[in-house]
């Protein structure tokens, strides 16, 4: 009887010892997560706020207006800190997941392993496309190939991105659509907001004018632009002619270029083409009628964020070098 009341008191330990691993294990699990993401999460935030502080921006909003590098740092970081937050949860869940089973179903562990398996190559198969655009999305955000604010041409859709996340794109289109791109769909992606831009306004004039003269003029009228205090922060070079572009019976199309800043790109060239038909109907140049051109794809997603114009500081041209 002694020992009969040895062993039960033995076994009913072993069972409360069992809920106390239980326990411990799962109290871990939630304690290593909020740690782990506690970090990440103040990591995040001083990036965040350090981007925020260098531009005297109170909010994350007010960087739309501020260098685009600064807005760029912010989604990047924030995007990577989703991420790592994400993947962290997933592995800490799947090992608490193991560890529990192990702990209250000892004798199960080959035959749950052989189920794990056959499980994980059934849905490798499934999810190897979510997989894909997980990794694409991080390489994207991780390498700067894109951000908030950026026009953007990834082939199926061309405009602004309104957002980055792990598995799909958001951009904006011309006429206002959003379109929802998968990240492991982008073979390829044409940034037209990084670095600077060129503004690139090609001139029809009559055949019989003096195309020097009017060469001289419509290079005059551009660099009077870039000297302007108002433009001359986002013109960062002297504009150039290039020359005759194309010649036929009714008209010469000469072409004008002003290197600019990516996203000053759409404001400089409106103004530039205002001031060119004023200089030109001063001088009396009519300009021979041509067939209306329909700008789509990249060439009309230009044109999206129009009459925002970047702040900027004064970027010295080469005259004044």
């Amino acid at each position: 009887m002694e020992w009969n009341a040895f062993w039960e008191a033995v076994s009913g330990w072993d069972d409360q010892w069992h809920l106390i691993t239980v326990a411990v294990i799962i109290l871990g699990a939630m304690i290593i997560r909020g740690v782990l993401i506690l970090v990440i999460d103040r990591v995040v935030r001083r990036i965040v706020n350090g981007a925020k502080k260098r531009q005297g921006a109170d909010d994350t909003q007010g960087l739309l207006t501020s260098p685009l590098a600064a807005m760029r740092i912010v989604q990047r970081t924030k995007t990577l800190g989703a991420v790592l937050s994400n993947i962290l949860t997933a592995l800490i869940v799947t090992v608490t997941v193991l560890l529990l089973f192990v702990e209250v179903v000892p004798q199960a562990t080959s035959a749950f392993a052989l189920i794990t398996a056959a499980l994980g190559a059934g849905l490798g198969f499934g999810a190897q496309n979510i997989v894909k655009d997980v990794l694409n999305g991080l390489f994207m955000v991780s390498e700067d190939q894109l951000g908030i604010g950026d026009v953007v041409d990834v082939g199926f859709a061309t405009g602004v991105v309104e957002g980055v996340g792990i598995r799909i794109t958001q951009i904006r289109d011309v006429n206002g659509t959003l379109w929802y791109v998968r990240n492991g769909e982008i073979l390829r992606t044409g940034n037209m907001s990084q670095g600077w831009a060129r503004v690139i306004v090609d001139l029809a004039v009559p055949y019989d004018v003096d195309v020097d003269a009017i060469q001289a003029r419509i290079l005059g009228v551009a660099a009077d632009l870039s000297e302007d205090e108002k433009w001359r922060p986002r013109i960062l070079e002297r504009p150039e002619v290039w020359g005759i572009e194309s010649v036929s019976a009714e008209a010469i199309v000469l072409r004008l270029v002003v290197k600019t800043a990516a996203q000053s790109k759409d404001d400089v060239a409106r103004e530039l083409r205002a001031r060119l038909k004023r200089a030109l109907d001063e001088d009396g140049v009519k300009l021979p009628s041509l067939n209306s051109i329909v700008l789509s794809g990249a060439e009309g997603a230009n044109s999206v964020r129009g009459a925002r114009p970047p702040r900027t500081r004064a970027i010295p041209t080469k005259k004044d070098a």
